[in-house]
């Protein structure tokens, strides 16, 4: 009887001990079966197969009890078309092994079942590349990029493809992992019609030149031909000669619009360096940009702010209705504003102003210590760190670092008179200036990190309009709040609104290419790393 009962205590652990075994992932083995409905059989993935594969690859195969995947005929053509395809979004049909695909797929029935059984893990494996690459990138932006900060994009692989075997839609379950932004799909029209383009091997042109309207010079009759190759100029009414002529001056407005700059038909450095690109740096921005889009969330939410910071504008968006535009000022190329995913927490009205590390480091130790008078003149309080005021007299210079600084709230205050809060690891956000006159500029990367709006009152009001039962619907409390000058006042945004600041240089509408300028250098840096 002891035995007996020492026996099934032994049983008792070793089920227990195999349950949690299977319970925690282990290779569950596996049988061939007779699928009686396609009358074929389905082979089981033995487990020195896939002892080396990558761990999405045994998780899929898991959620299919470790068997064949890829047997009917009709989800493989899917997939192979859709490799095919990928040149579409600017990537190379040669990186998901669609010549290894098509050799297999061709002798299909002469394969050896361990042959069969390695293109089936071919063929996910491929099918995981393609739907990472699609939905993901090719890159990891982390690995590319300082100062990148999006929201999460989760994807469980072993679900998707199990679904999409079951019902037979491959070809949809991969292409619904695309951006199905109206920016990316104008990327891929641009991609197409670039590759339509002659090649071009243009001279650069002197950056320092600057040619008015009537003027005659040599280079005016190479840059007639830059504007024809571009559209902008119609050859059939173009006059080949040196001279700056009417039908010139309205191709280069437009050739300006079409790159963000200043439409004043005055050829200086911003058109002629646009001037100077040739069409494959062009064709290698566009593909940058594709790559950067795929990187993004594919759900900006209900209700949002769309930044681009290359375009310099910013876009509220509710139920994909655009309600309003402004302008912004952002970051410097040396002091770039990160590329982030965050939501709206709360406008402050009447902010002050605490002095980032950055600004004390490079601009206010500097300053100050050349003149006293620059704390009086910004109206700029010195907090030492017990929390005291210290007088600009008393301040040392060889401790700037160790003091906080406060700007007093106010309309010539560094953040105007609101300032717009979102979570985020690089303490930046949206505010009002009183450098307004900075949004009549073409180059706006001026700022020391946070992105300034113009008219931002006029967009938080947007924002709160419906909020706590209107109250804020006719604007005119903002309006008091803001006269009376008094502490900073605070207002919860309670409908999501969510932030999204990013970078795209190129994209495609009813005027043509448009290309704006890559000032923080991040468009050659992904192309070469895409390539490589």
């Amino acid at each position: 009887m002891k035995k007996f009962f020492l026996f099934s205590v032994v049983l008792i652990v070793v089920i227990i001990v195999s349950f949690k075994l299977s319970k925690d992932d282990e290779f569950v083995v596996s049988e061939d079966y007779y699928d009686t409905i396609r009358k074929i059989t389905i082979h089981a993935i033995p487990e020195d197969i896939l002892a080396d594969k990558s761990d999405s690859i045994k998780s899929i195969y898991a959620a299919f009890g470790n068997h064949e995947i890829w047997v009917d005929a009709e989800n493989r053509e899917d997939l192979i078309v859709q490799i095919e395809k990928s040149k579409h979004e600017g990537l190379n049909p040669q990186d998901f092994n669609i010549n290894k695909i098509f050799q297999l797929e061709v002798r299909l029935d002469s394969l050896t079942l361990d042959e069969k059984l390695a293109y089936d893990i071919l063929l996910t494996q491929t099918y995981d590349k393609l739907c990472n690459q699609y939905y993901r990138g090719k890159l990891n932006p982390d690995e590319v990029y300082e100062n990148w900060d999006l929201f999460d994009k989760p994807l469980s692989m072993a679900n998707h493809l199990k679904a999409a075997i079951s019902s037979k839609k491959i070809a949809s379950s991969i292409k619904n992992l695309l951006p199905n932004h109206p920016i990316y799909t104008s990327l891929k029209e641009a991609l197409v019609l670039i590759d339509k383009m002659p090649e071009s091997n243009f001279d650069s042109i002197n950056k320092s030149l600057k040619i008015k309207y009537n003027d005659t010079l040599k280079v005016v009759k190479e840059i007639k031909k830059r504007l024809v190759y571009w559209k902008d100029l119609n050859e059939k009414h173009t006059n080949y000669s040196n001279i700056y002529d009417s039908s010139m001056l309205e191709a280069v407005k437009k050739f300006q619009e079409r790159h963000g700059l200043l439409a004043d038909g005055v050829i200086g450095y911003g058109t002629i360096k646009a001037l100077n690109y040739n069409v494959a740096t062009r064709r290698s921005q566009i593909l940058a940009n594709l790559e950067r889009w795929r990187w993004f969330s594919r759900d900006f939410g209900e209700q949002y702010l769309l930044i681009n910071l290359p375009e310099y504008s910013l876009y509220f968006i509710k139920n994909q209705d655009t309600l309003a535009t402004h302008k912004i000022v952002c970051g410097k190329p040396k002091r770039m504003t990160p590329i982030l995913d965050s939501k709206l927490s709360n406008f402050v009205f009447n902010p002050t102003w605490t002095v980032p590390p950055t600004i004390i480091k490079e601009d206010l130790s500097v300053e100050a210590a050349a003149n006293r008078s620059y704390f009086t003149r910004n109206r700029i309080l010195i907090y030492n760190a017990k929390n005291n005021i210290v007088s600009p007299s008393n301040w040392n210079p060889a401790k700037a670092t160790s003091y906080r600084y406060v700007q007093n709230h106010g309309y010539n205050n560094s953040l105007g008179v609101v300032k717009f809060n979102f979570p985020n690891h690089h303490s930046v956000y949206l505010h009002d200036t009183n450098h307004r006159d900075f949004f009549d500029l073409s180059f706006r990367a001026l700022s020391s990190g946070c992105v300034r709006v113009q008219n931002p009152v006029d967009l938080a009001k947007k924002i709160l309009i419906k909020q706590d039962n209107e109250r804020w619907a006719n604007g005119n409390e903002i309006d008091t709040i803001i006269k009376k000058n008094k502490a900073p006042y605070y207002i919860k945004i309670k409908e999501p609104t969510y932030v999204h600041l990013l970078y795209w240089t190129s994209w495609l509408n009813d005027a043509g290419f448009q290309f704006r300028d890559d000032m923080y250098d991040l468009d050659k840096k992904l192309y070469d790393k895409l390539r490589s």
